[in-house]
């Protein structure tokens, strides 16, 4: 698969051959959601595609003041790919933001901040190429409801595979056969109902340019993956904006609902977005030294080093949402215990099984989907250079159960831990980002953790909860 266009010549040849109607232009904001605007494609010619449109920058959250709103889209060509869900032929293409005032790409433009780690790399003399295999997990329900209000909170989620319909009526029986509570992991049929959705998931996937390589129920009820093959940097980051639409899309379109919320069901697993990461030089993979503890080399220890000196900074991008917290607890295969291990899925760090050069990465298994991809690579590549540069040592190898450990074992162990909240990480972030700065710029930094305390933090703690009632009330 990969591009469908290398320049502007053969996009325009590729939107004639189409039948293309519109453009749809996308941009990622400070939350890794897709914005987007539409033209005409007679209104679209060479320069307008070379110089880029015009937006409202004050109109996206975190951004522009009103008097200095003014903004330029800068089209990616060949990002190009055709809209698989619009009724008339429509090519999407991916954009970076362009600052006027500065003269320069935007400095809260998640991709720019993303090119910015690319050229990073290059210059500190490191490798020549970072590549990142996100693992998005998602859930699939058929019904979901919301309240919030003064005096009143809910939600309720629904799919016929979760156990609690087990009594329900369904018109022509109920069918009986259900993942059971974190016994979802690869049944099949009828157990798992989800096998023609994803088929069908994949299949767009491969449709808007990504190689597809898997697709199978998770471990938690209503709760599925579908692998696709990882990339470098920004086009593994492009890679998760075009997974995370198309699975929406399709579930939107079979009468579902698709989310990629970290901790949707109490008591189940959770959906991270584990990242597969390794680094390059002249074709080589410096992670790789064969007959090292999981053929790894300095370079990838300390690599996984500077991601654990600075997690619970990192925590801000790559877990930034109040629920990522609720899914980082020992026992449901999301670790935030800070330590390495070969195969074990109870560590932060993994080291998948894999035989030579090429095989060989660390997969951190923190992260989660409610992460800006651009945003999370990045900050987990600074990271990583950073310990490369001051080569930390990171705990581990550690090839136990970790679960099994209680709190005063891990303190007795002097194991760090990811943080326990959304709170405790931007705080982090806020005292601790120098290693973020060549790429992170301070302005964005600051607007980013008061943009997170603003919308995330403190309107969560302000709100009671219906567990609260439950255990207070009668106080």
């Amino acid at each position: 698969m990969g591009k469908f266009v290398n320049n502007i010549e053969e996009f325009f040849k590729f939107c004639s051959e189409n039948e293309v109607k519109f453009i749809d232009f996308r941009f990622t904001d400070l939350k890794g959601m897709w914005h987007h605007v539409t033209y005409n494609i007679k209104a679209v010619n060479k320069d307008l595609l070379a110089n880029g449109m015009p937006f409202d920058g004050s109109s996206i959250d975190a951004w522009q003041p009103i008097h200095k709103s003014d903004m330029i889209l800068k089209p990616d060509v060949p990002t190009a790919f055709l809209d698989p869900f619009t009724a008339d032929s429509t090519i999407i293409v991916i954009c970076d933001v362009y600052d006027i005032y500065e003269n320069q790409m935007y400095e809260k433009c998640p991709r720019s901040i993303a090119k910015k780690a690319v050229e990073y790399l290059a210059e500190a003399n490191i490798g020549d190429v970072a590549y990142f295999g996100p693992e998005n997990e998602f859930f699939i329900f058929d019904d979901v409801k919301i309240i919030d209000s003064v005096n009143e909170s809910y939600f309720k989620v629904d799919c016929e595979d979760g156990e609690w319909n087990d009594a329900k009526n369904y018109e022509g029986g109920n069918i009986g056969h259900r993942a059971r509570l974190k016994g979802g992991y690869f049944p099949v049929a009828p157990i798992d109902n989800g096998v023609d959705i994803r088929a069908e998931m994949m299949q767009v996937l491969e449709q808007v340019g990504l190689e597809v390589t898997l697709g199978h129920h998770e471990v938690a009820q209503g709760q599925h993956e579908i692998g696709i093959v990882f990339g470098d940097l920004i086009e593994a980051s492009d890679n998760v904006q075009k997974l995370k639409y198309v699975i929406k899309m399709v579930a939107h379109l079979n009468g579902k609902s698709a989310t990629f919320m970290p901790k949707p069901l109490y008591g189940d697993n959770g959906s991270g977005m584990h990242v597969h990461q390794s680094i390059w030089k002249n074709g080589k993979n410096l992670f790789y030294k064969q007959g090292e503890y999981g053929n790894l080399s300095d370079i990838a220890r300390w690599y996984i080093g500077g991601i654990f000196k600075h997690a619970r900074a990192l925590a801000a991008f790559t877990n930034p949402s109040t629920n990522s917290y609720k899914r980082l607890i020992p026992g449901f295969e999301a670790p935030s215990i800070l330590t390495y291990s070969s195969q074990n899925r109870s560590a932060s760090c993994r080291i998948p099984y894999g035989a030579g050069e090429k095989a060989t990465r660390v997969e951190m298994r923190f992260p989660d989907s409610t992460a800006c991809p651009y945003l999370a690579f990045s900050a987990m590549l600074m990271a990583g250079l950073d310990g490369i540069k001051n080569k930390y040592e990171p705990i581990g190898p550690m090839d136990d159960d970790l679960f099994e450990l209680s709190l005063d074992e891990i303190r007795d162990r002097d194991i760090p831990q990811m943080p326990h909240t959304l709170r405790g990480s931007l705080e982090a972030l806020i005292r601790y980002n120098d290693f973020l700065r060549p790429v992170f710029t301070k302005k964005m930094i600051d607007t980013y953790q008061h943009y997170k305390f603003s919308t995330q933090v403190w309107p969560y703690e302000a709100r009671p909860t219906p567990f609260e009632f439950k255990t207070m009330y009668s106080c």
